[in-house]
């Protein structure tokens, strides 16, 4: 079986990870949280993104609730998101108690369709936030236009797309905030949870580190500023990932090639009804990468038979789910989102993934392509 996202991630790394809790754990400073392994991550990410700050914090979701709330997004207020994607894209604005205003997304590239979201903005509108989502990143030079002229505050969340790069400037860098996410599975995973808020404003990030330690200020402990959270960063965590950042280029670059290879193999099957990915790789993140077919559950099922595990996310836009039907406008219709939601299926990507296997992939897709009961 070909798994979608493999069981032994961290299978070279066991003896080091063991070997860091050992460390960390009979250390006699005792320091779980917020040390110097941290400090120590925070300003390598900085200085290899060519970005201010860094903060380091529990998770992805954390790091944007962070963000917004620096921001100081609450009652009242409005922000842009695609109708498309992962709950907390939507969740954290509505925990802040402001309102999520679903755009529609491109129907091929599955990211926030800029038009739609200009179209959403409306005088309670304060951020625009743009979500990169499995392959492609989001039109940020278009996104970013709409935001100077609307007086928006601008948030990337690049949860995915760490790594990538649209016109030469990092993910994460489009906006006056970005954000990345560790959890496992994703492109600089970790053995468990995290994230971190990177910016270029020394005052959003003054905030967002004080928010993430219950409003404390760092210098003085049980001086609460303002209310926050509990988003600490793990220093076992932070020790681990500073081991595994210098192999995160080839890790990237792996993904890139087979995606390349997908990209050549799969050029000429959206006569057939499987439409890739755009090709190459300005604006490209490949966490996953993502087909687009109206016999989405044929395929999968096709690809089973394979011995391939294929993943459909997000099987309904976000407006659509129970938990933010009330804030979708009665009559309001996200075509592409839903058509995305239907036709959506992700195929495996990831750097273990040996060429044999990705060519075996590969042909099963084209197989089922051009096989008995296509269009």
């Amino acid at each position: 079986m070909i798994e979608f996202f493999p069981p032994d991630i961290f299978e070279g790394d066991h003896e080091t990870l063991f070997e860091i809790i050992r460390e960390i754990g009979l250390a006699p400073e005792q320091r779980f949280i917020l040390g110097d392994h941290t400090a120590r991550f925070e300003r390598e990410l900085a200085l290899n993104l060519g970005v201010a700050d860094v903060v380091a914090c529990s998770s992805g979701t954390s790091a944007l609730t962070l963000i917004l709330h620096a921001m100081g997004v609450g009652p009242g207020d409005e922000v842009i998101v695609a109708a498309f994607g992962c709950a907390p894209l939507a969740a954290t604005v509505v925990n802040l108690g402001a309102t999520p205003v679903f755009a529609d997304i491109d129907p091929w590239t599955m990211v926030i369709d800029p038009s739609d979201a200009e179209a959403c903005v409306t005088e309670r509108t304060k951020v625009l936030l743009p979500a990169h989502v499995f392959s492609v990143m989001a039109d940020m030079p278009r996104l970013r236009e709409i935001a100077e002229r609307h007086g928006l505050r601008l948030v990337e969340d690049s949860a995915v797309a760490q790594g990538a790069v649209l016109d030469g400037r990092p993910a994460g860098l489009w906006g006056e905030a970005g954000l990345y996410s560790f959890v496992q599975v994703k492109s600089f995973g970790t053995a468990g949870e995290g994230g971190v808020v990177v910016t270029d404003d020394p005052e959003l990030a003054r905030a967002v580190r004080m928010l993430r330690n219950h409003g404390q200020d760092g210098r003085r402990r049980f001086l609460h500023h303002v209310i926050g959270y509990n988003s600490r960063f793990d220093e076992i965590q932070a020790a681990f990932q500073l081991h595994r950042l210098p192999g995160l280029p080839q890790r990237l670059e792996r993904r890139a090639r087979i995606a390349d290879y997908y990209a050549e193999r799969f050029a000429g099957l959206a006569e057939h009804g499987v439409l890739a990915p755009p090709p190459g790789r300005n604006g490209r993140c490949y966490y996953v990468y993502t087909l687009l077919t109206e016999r989405r559950d044929a395929l999968r099922d096709h690809l089973a038979r394979q011995g391939i595990a294929g993943h459909v996310y997000y099987p309904r836009p976000l407006p659509a789910q129970a938990a933010f039907a009330g804030y979708a406008p009665a009559g309001r219709r996200w075509p592409a989102a839903e058509q995305a939601s239907r036709r959506a299926l992700s195929i495996p990507v990831h750097p273990l993934l040996t060429d044999a296997q990705a060519e075996r992939i590969a042909d099963a897709v084209c197989t089922f392509a051009s096989g008995p009961g296509r269009p």
